[in-house]
């Protein structure tokens, strides 16, 4: 990797050569790098060698504090149950407007991505958050239900942007053999951004045995997600991009909007295979609203809620570290890696949605619906069983998100492709929510929400593993990933000399 005094970015060769050679055509890739010269130098603080700033594993993390500070803080909030408010009915309605908006926009985010590329995308994409939050910092004071809806239908078109631009940056940018280690380091600081965000409601309601939040920990979410919004601009777009080994991302040179829209069907034919993964990506969050609404909300009070937040994204941190790192495993070929992801997902489905079973068959939707209806706190006997079950939820939540990446991730390398995977993504997972919460709003039984939870992960577990099983490959060769761009295998190859033994690009 490239200290202070080498340069290893676009200015670093300057010969002249047969324009048609493969080394003529590296040096035209690196121009077309067009970065600056300081983003490509690696740096020294003490003992500490910090990457160069357009390097993978720099904007892998800044992207993962964009969505530690914005969709991190609504994971907060919604983990709370209802946005904080006693009665869930208000988030409800908000969020089916936000899924309905995101399932669509989060379909064709890719081709959105593809052309106004990740910076422009991430950036607009922020800000939604920070409306959300306000709407109902104004539904507190105020009690009107139509501005937390608006705020959810504008998240949703800001969502599915961001969500998409994340998806690429942390399954494109990564080596193959580090798409693991990338999807659990971003979900780790993400979650993190959950667990501080879950740490303000606790932190003011700690002597509180109400039923909705405080002013003071809307004005705090709304603080972090503007912060989270204006951190995207100091990112740069994946063109500038560029690995230890001197590779590139595989992207389109001149992306269009007639080209990108032609992209995103020729997704769909070229990799028909993906569809076996469209119902995990539809069950992915539609459990939220069951853990959220129906247990946590349901059956604790507002601080025993936060706690109950605290511990949910902390097993979340755990879930990423240990399924993120395993599906690296260099001493196991990834063909193998795939299946036995496939089989822990499925036993550990069984294990901990069955102990939810037990949970739910204690109460109903009528036990607790009334104002009254006595909430659970953590000083009361009992609570550490349903402490452990929402922990596990957490756990799951992480292991299920990071194995549909890594997926998504094997399949291949090329980031128009990626872009375009992370917003069917999105985009099917969103219609997911949209119903869930809608059966929600409508008072559906618990047990018959949590039935469908279990069934739908079970489900889709089964109808993906023909793709485990055939489609995901040792490796994909570089000639297949460019197909689907308009560069060259020179263009994108690794650059003779540049150091390749690093953390970021070690061939195990």
């Amino acid at each position: 990797m490239a200290t202070t005094n080498e340069k290893s970015g676009p200015s670093a060769n300057t010969t002249v050569a047969d324009p048609h050679s493969p080394t003529q055509a590296t040096n035209d890739a690196e121009q077309l790098l067009a970065g600056k010269p300081w983003m490509y130098r690696a740096r020294r603080i003490g003992p500490f060698k910090i990457p160069p700033y357009a390097s993978p594993p720099v904007q892998l993390v800044m992207v993962a504090f964009v969505c530690f500070l914005c969709p991190g803080m609504f994971n907060a909030l919604a983990g709370l149950g209802g946005g904080g408010q006693f009665d869930a009915t208000t988030a409800n309605n908000a969020n089916v407007a936000l899924y309905s908006v995101f399932s669509v926009v989060g379909f064709f985010a890719g081709t959105i991505a593809n052309r106004l590329g990740i910076k422009w995308t991430l950036s607009f994409g922020g800000l939604g958050y920070f409306i959300y939050i306000a709407s109902f910092l104004s539904y507190n004071r105020n009690q009107n239900g139509g501005f937390p809806i608006f705020a959810g239908a504008l998240l949703g078109l800001c969502a599915g942007l961001l969500w998409c631009a994340q998806g690429a940056i942390m399954m494109s940018y990564p080596p193959e053999e580090s798409k693991g280690r990338y999807i659990s380091w971003f979900w780790m600081i993400f979650n993190f951004g959950a667990v501080l965000g879950s740490l303000i409601p606790l932190g003011q309601n700690i002597h509180s045995t109400a039923g909705a939040v405080n002013d003071g920990t809307y004005i705090g979410f709304m603080v972090l997600t503007f912060c989270g919004a204006a951190l995207s601009w100091c990112m740069v777009d994946a063109r500038h991009v560029q690995r230890a080994d001197g590779s590139r991302v595989v992207l389109m040179k001149h992306p269009t909007w007639q080209s990108e829209l032609l992209g995103l069907l020729e997704t769909l034919q070229t990799d028909r295979w993906v569809v076996f993964l469209f119902p995990m990506f539809f069950a992915s969050n539609w459990f939220y609203t069951y853990q959220f609404n129906d247990v946590n909300s349901a059956r604790f009070n507002i601080r025993t809620r936060a706690l109950n937040g605290v511990l949910y994204w902390a097993s979340q941190i755990v879930g990423a570290l240990v399924f993120g790192y395993a599906l690296d495993l260099a001493r196991i070929r990834r063909s193998v890696r795939a299946k036995a992801a496939w089989a822990v997902l499925f036993v550990i489905t069984m294990a901990i949605w069955g102990g939810g079973y037990a949970w739910q068959k204690q109460y109903t939707r009528a036990d607790t619906s009334a104002k009254d209806a006595l909430r659970m706190d953590w000083t009361t006997s009992g609570y550490v069983g349903p402490m452990f079950l929402y922990m596990f939820y957490g756990l799951y939540d992480a292991a299920w998100q990071t194995c549909v990446y890594w997926f998504m991730g094997a399949l291949t390398n090329n980031g128009r492709k990626l872009a375009n995977f992370a917003g069917f993504y999105k985009g099917i997972q969103s219609a997911g929510a949209v119903v869930i919460f809608r059966i929600d709003a409508l008072k559906a039984p618990f047990m018959n929400e949590f039935a469908s939870c279990w069934g739908l992960l079970a489900g889709s577990l089964l109808i993906a593993l023909p793709l485990i099983l055939v489609k995901v490959r040792d490796t994909v060769p570089l000639e297949e990933d460019v197909k689907f761009s308009d560069e060259t295998i020179e263009e994108v190859m690794p650059i003779d000399g540049q150091e390749t033994h690093t953390h970021e690009s070690k061939v195990h």
